[in-house]
């Protein structure tokens, strides 16, 4: 054989064994995207999810930790019913996705119809007309969440405005008890009987409750924010006692102080704010149940803070519950080593915590001396600068200046704890916005 046919041959080799490579390639990549795959509803094979084509990134647009099993719901669930959720947006985006979790449910949850829509105004069931969007899951329209966990929707395209109200809307054909849901909203959501999912104009929706029911998060996808800000804590960041559909909870008051000043173009973050307040909630211990309602704070941080999309920053403002709820004495060192824990874990994601001292409730049924001493203790811990990266002091902003034990009655709400709208606009103005700038390094 000649040298020039020698090349011709090691030529034809060459080009076979390319042409094989690549069809087994172009094999391979095609059954990666079209194969069959088990749908989390356990039904027909799922499409491939693929978000709407937008450019951004996903942050936190609102959110409500799951905090126990919904009284009445034991049984039958929210079965044959459609529940409206209305959740109010700090951030706006070019498309969304929701999570559902059926935490407390002792039962698989189906879902067979979703929808997310604009509110077509204030305190109102009805929709926008032109925004009704149908949700999936894996491809699917129909979802089964296991007892005890969450799932999250496909990404569907919508223009969602910053401070508008959005409805999440589900429906549920089966017995599937107890409803996890989050109680003391301040913000009134709906239910109506049979599959009124896709209704724009609400008028079924004749059942109005001060709480959420299955929906924990809704996220958006855009350039308006490029992290969230996470405040983490009980019922003085869920907003107890202030106005209800008013939006006037601190950390709303927060978002709106940090728009306003992005628009005034001073050199700050843009990050949103979503609200992982409980009611009743402490560092260190849970509430009672099966699984166990409110879990404590240095449990549910990975769920409802780490696990959040982006998280720049988080700010804590949790403590008091240990000292009041507390049959006996509260010893503050634990209370601050697990406010310390919670430093740890976010640190060891790169998140940046905020912390807050403990507000004073001189007055209260259960407020003695030592339990004073306990709180005067953490806080002094706090303000010394070793437990978190930057300091609000909630305390020093609301106390009565006469007397610093009690909560200062031009902010009181009442009930010697909770604060009004006001004590809430102050909590919130007391926070230096450039405490959002700077971030730490992830412990890898």
């Amino acid at each position: 054989m000649t040298r020039r046919h020698g090349y011709a041959l090691l030529a034809a080799i060459v080009a076979v064994i390319v042409a094989m490579s690549t069809a087994i390639y172009v094999g391979v990549a095609a059954d990666a995207g079209t194969k069959d795959r088990t749908s989390l509803s356990g039904s027909r094979p799922s499409r491939p999810s693929a978000a709407p084509a937008s450019a951004g990134l996903w942050v936190g647009a609102w959110s409500a930790s799951p905090v126990g099993a919904e009284p009445g719901t034991q049984t039958e669930g929210m079965a044959g019913r459609s529940v409206r959720n209305v959740v109010h947006t700090s951030v706006g985006g070019t498309s969304a996705r929701i999570t559902l979790s059926n935490l407390y449910g002792r039962s698989a949850l189906t879902i067979t119809h979703a929808s997310i829509a604009l509110a077509a105004g204030r305190e109102t069931a009805a929709a926008t007309t032109g925004t009704m969007r149908r949700l999936t899951f894996a491809g699917n329209t129909t979802v089964i969440i296991a007892a005890g966990a969450q799932v999250l929707s496909d990404a569907v395209a919508l223009a969602v405005p910053a401070g508008g109200d959005v409805l999440v809307t589900t429906y549920s054909p089966t017995l599937s008890g107890p409803v996890t849901y989050h109680p003391t909203a301040r913000q009134t959501s709906y239910a109506a009987e049979g599959d009124l999912t896709e209704d724009l104009t609400g008028t079924g929706y004749t059942e109005q409750v001060d709480s959420w029911r299955y929906l924990t998060a809704l996220d958006v996808l855009g350039d308006e924010a490029y992290g969230t800000v996470v405040a983490f804590g009980d019922s003085l960041t869920d907003g107890k006692n202030s106005t209800a559909n008013a939006n006037n909870r601190w950390p709303d008051y927060l978002n709106r102080r940090l728009r306003t000043a992005l628009a005034d173009g001073q050199h700050l973050p843009r990050y949103s704010v979503v609200n992982a307040g409980i009611g009743g909630n402490q560092v260190l211990a849970d509430a009672r149940g099966r699984p166990l309602e409110n879990q404590a704070g240095i449990r549910r941080f990975t769920r409802d803070v780490l696990e959040r999309p982006n998280v720049k920053v988080v700010v804590i403002d949790l403590g008091v519950n240990d000292i009041l709820r507390n049959p006996g004495l509260a010893d503050p060192h634990k209370i601050v080593a697990g406010l310390r824990d919670l430093v740890r874990q976010a640190h060891a994601h790169g998140i940046k915590v905020v912390g807050a001292t403990l507000m004073p409730f001189g007055d209260r049924p259960t407020w003695t001396a030592a339990r004073e001493n306990v709180r005067e203790t953490i806080n002094a811990e706090i303000r010394s600068g070793k437990v978190y990266d930057a300091v609000v002091d909630f305390d020093k902003a609301v106390r009565d200046p006469y007397d610093p034990r009690r909560l200062r009655s031009l902010y009181d709400s009442g009930d010697r704890l909770h604060p009004n709208d006001r004590g809430y606009e102050r909590m919130a103005d007391t926070f230096a916005l450039r405490d959002l700038t700077g971030s730490v390094a992830a412990r890898l």
